[in-house]
């Protein structure tokens, strides 16, 4: 992400721990989430995460769904045709 991030906005971005952080007074947050959005949509990510403004920065959450029940598949029913032979 942080690749994606220096090319699409040419800032230099940094990682640390769990985060990223971006050199640069000019760009605004909405700008930020609208790429991390852009980023998650190009990588199939866009329905595992979600992407929120909290203060002057860009969060990554994770939905939180209920987890879904394997469905049981039913075994074929026996053959009820009768041959006449």
């Amino acid at each position: 992400m942080s690749s994606f991030l220096s090319a699409t906005l040419n800032v230099k971005v940094t990682s640390g721990n769990d985060n990223l952080l971006i050199d640069s007074e000019r760009l605004s947050a909405e700008e930020l989430r609208r790429q991390v959005t852009k980023f998650l949509y190009r990588h199939h990510l866009n329905y595992k995460y979600w992407v929120a403004i909290e203060h002057d920065g860009v969060k990554i959450r994770m939905f939180e769904g209920k987890k879904s029940q394997k469905k049981k598949k039913r075994g074929t029913p026996p053959s009820t045709i009768k041959h006449g032979w």
